[in-house]
């Protein structure tokens, strides 16, 4: 990996870092899911990632959910081949050290509240005019700008807003949440893709810029196809357990050792 340039925190393991991205460094602002899996995706293709917490009891995924000797094991998961440094942003100094790793960066990933960001004096365009090839990611619930810019993203909204409840579950029923943080790891891998189409074009023109990440849209893009439907038939797409187009069902059927098998066509 090449050195480091001043400012950027030396790895006590330069050589861990492998992969197409080594050598690409990350500033994470982010917290709980969906900026830390952007920059954890970064992280495994052998970004060096610093993540900066708050003092204290640190990102809050520490003690989210199943624990294991204390910690998350999702915070195990989403923080591998990370490092963390404990900056207060509501101190200048500390605020300081942050810009200082954000002129020797090459991506910043926050998902604060739309406007938290200025509020900690780190405006993005400040930042880039002291990085210029900065590229900065910002994920939220609803985008930075707009009437619903300053309500809470929470995921059951955003996936309801987004039509993913309403396809959910089995016609005539209640719908069912997906088993996993499906809206957070869509806007992060949409995020991820962002990244990587600014980082290919500030080849050829040397400019970062501000890459924005909404939540609400990442969850209702998976269920365009359903949408394209509505528009030809004039009508919402229903929870069915056949497949559109009247091809072969796809289901689960119930096993005799007491699970289930998924039948796909043609089974």
């Amino acid at each position: 990996m090449p050195s480091s340039p001043p400012g950027w925190p030396q790895s006590a393991d330069p050589a861990a870092f492998k992969g197409p991205l080594c050598g690409l460094k990350v500033l994470e602002l982010g917290q709980l899911i969906a900026g830390p899996f952007a920059a954890k995706t970064l992280a495994d293709f052998g970004a060096d990632v610093v993540k900066v917490e708050p003092p204290g009891s640190g990102d809050p995924l520490r003690q989210w959910r199943l624990l294991k000797d204390g910690t998350s094991v999702w915070w195990q998961v989403q923080s591998r081949n990370k490092r963390s440094v404990v900056l207060d942003l509501k101190a200048a100094a500390d605020v300081a050290v942050v810009r200082a790793l954000a002129a020797v960066a090459d991506v910043l990933i926050e998902n604060f509240r739309p406007g938290a960001l200025e509020a900690y004096g780190l405006d993005p365009q400040a930042l880039l005019a002291a990085n210029p090839g900065l590229i900065v990611l910002r994920v939220s619930g609803y985008g930075q700008t707009g009437p619903y810019r300053d309500k809470p993203g929470f995921g059951v909204v955003a996936e309801a807003m987004g039509g993913l409840r309403h396809l959910s579950g089995e016609p005539g029923r209640t719908p069912v949440r997906v088993g996993i943080s499906i809206g957070d790891t869509l806007a992060a891998l949409h995020g991820v893709i962002g990244i990587l189409m600014c980082l290919h074009e500030r080849q050829a023109s040397g400019r970062g810029q501000a890459a924005r990440i909404q939540r609400l849209r990442r969850r209702a893009r998976p269920g365009r196809q359903r949408a394209a439907g509505h528009r030809t038939e004039q009508r919402l797409p229903l929870r069915r357990r056949p497949c559109p187009g009247g091809r072969q069902r796809r289901q689960h059927l119930q096993a005799a050792d007491a699970g289930h098998r998924a039948r796909g066509p043609g089974a």
